[in-house]
């Protein structure tokens, strides 16, 4: 009984401790900022004030804890649809808080202004300059239905009512108001398309196109404008390994971002993108858990990978924190490079009974020559896939390269296996870009065209 009391008490202290006002002032200050693990504190503290309000009574504090707990729930990209609705109730229910509802952000200023075809592309013109920010692209694929999705939520409204857009070619494309503060643009196709969107001024223009005209478009100007033509034999088994977890966070960056939650976020949109186009997808790890380094490879051989990737993000010290950047590819071999012993050594070290585990011989075993040169070709092939998709939003991201490396969670791979380091997460600029989603898709799609590249050519 006793320590039951002293619970509730511990409870009430922390619960109680500060005034509404003083959690109020700093949920604010918290949500305010760019750091997702402050976001976090306001959005759990918005919530404790909603609990306060509800023991007490207090509709006021009531209507501020939800607001704080819709705003900053979006950002963090939580479902928040139970408070929505409460919080939109209790705005009409008062009317002292709908003299409030113009100090609160429901809808966003950004409208749409006209929507038209011109030169087989879709142009949606919106009465401000848009951001990066605002628009987030992703895919879905139903293998039963046989129906490919491309969808496009951009944080704005529209001035007028829902639309049906046709375009030859494509089964349908649907614009409209998804909720109050995002619109939604769904293309939907039988087959597979070619999706590419661009966003100049105020303009986002968008072009699809189906496979076969796609590839027959492609303009291989340069290295980094190679596009890879898409595949109908996509009867392959991928295997993505997003690298440490648990209680290995791999490299601590810039405002102490962790590698092993940033690997894992690219690994998932890789997974879900090479799903959409038809390959058969497997994840060493799906969530925040330790898996030691042998059983990585181990899973892929055992699932029968044509292909075991695993992702990755760089790092250096302090000092030259703000020089160390771009991305690059390794493969396996015995190579004494410095670069790639330094690189491999951080890699290495989460799980260093591995080197007992295979040994010295063991680990020259492993590594035969036809391996050798088929990683080095899907490292060429993931290297050249990511510069591309990247370069066109940012113009700046460094070709590091493809280099050769022994890395350990590569060894006993029966299958050509890379190790794409993402960039390095100790970089300020580098760093920013990696925890944002929308670089991260970007990262995915960019190796799942190298993939698919990989593929056509071998």
């Amino acid at each position: 009984m006793m320590r039951l009391f002293a619970l509730l008490f511990i409870f009430a202290i922390s619960l109680f401790g500060l005034s509404n006002q003083e959690i109020l002032k700093r949920a604010k200050l918290l949500s305010h900022t760019s750091s997702k693990s402050e976001q976090f504190r306001a959005y759990n503290d918005y919530k404790n004030l909603y609990l306060r309000a509800l023991l007490n009574n207090n509709q006021k504090l009531k209507y501020s804890a939800l607001q704080g707990i819709v705003q900053s729930g979006r950002k963090l990209h939580i479902d928040v649809k139970k408070y929505e609705k409460e919080f939109y109730r209790q705005k009409k229910s008062s009317a002292k808080i709908k003299k409030l509802k113009k100090s609160i952000h429901v809808t966003p200023s950004y409208k749409l202004k006209s929507v038209h075809f011109k030169n087989g592309r879709l142009i949606l013109i919106f009465d401000k300059k848009l951001t990066n920010k605002q628009i987030n692209y992703f895919t879905l694929h139903d293998n039963k239905a046989h129906i490919y999705k491309y969808i496009f939520d951009i944080h704005a409204s529209m001035l007028k009512s829902s639309k049906n857009l046709r375009k030859a070619g494509i089964d349908k494309i649907k614009l409209a108001q998804y909720n109050p503060s995002t619109l939604r643009l769904v293309i939907q196709n039988k087959t597979s398309l070619s999706i590419h969107f661009k966003r100049e001024g105020n303009e986002l223009s968008v072009s699809m196109l189906s496979k076969s005209l796609r590839s027959r478009k492609i303009i291989a100007s340069n290295k980094y404008k190679i596009e890879p033509p898409k595949r109908l034999d996509r009867n392959k088994i991928i295997v993505i390994d997003a690298g440490h977890g648990g209680k290995d966070p791999g490299a601590i960056g810039y405002r102490h971002y962790k590698e092993k939650i940033v690997v894992l976020h690219i690994a998932r949109y890789l997974k879900n993108i090479l799903r959409s186009r038809g390959y058969k997808v497997y994840m060493t790890r799906d969530s925040d858990h330790f898996v030691k380094l042998r059983n990585r490879t181990k899973y892929a051989n055992r699932k029968g990978a044509d292909i075991f990737i695993s992702i990755h993000a760089n790092a250096v010290g302090r000092r030259d924190a703000k020089k160390a950047c771009g991305l690059e590819c390794y493969f396996l071999s015995t190579s004494r490079s410095s670069r790639a012993k330094k690189v491999a050594a951080m890699e290495n070290s989460a799980d260093l009974d591995e080197m007992d585990y295979y040994g010295k011989q063991s680990f020259l075993n492993t590594i035969n020559s036809h391996n050798i040169v088929a990683s080095n070709k899907l490292a060429i092939d993931l290297q050249r896939g990511a510069l591309a998709t990247l370069k066109r939003r940012y113009r700046d991201v460094k070709d590091s390269g493809v280099r050769e490396g022994p890395f350990w969670v590569l060894v006993g791979a029966q299958m050509p296996s890379v190790l794409v380091e993402v960039g390095f997460i100790t970089n300020p600029k580098e760093a920013k870009r990696l925890v944002n989603r929308n670089y991260q898709q970007r990262m995915a799609q960019g190796l799942a065209n190298g993939v698919e590249r990989y593929f056509i050519n071998n």
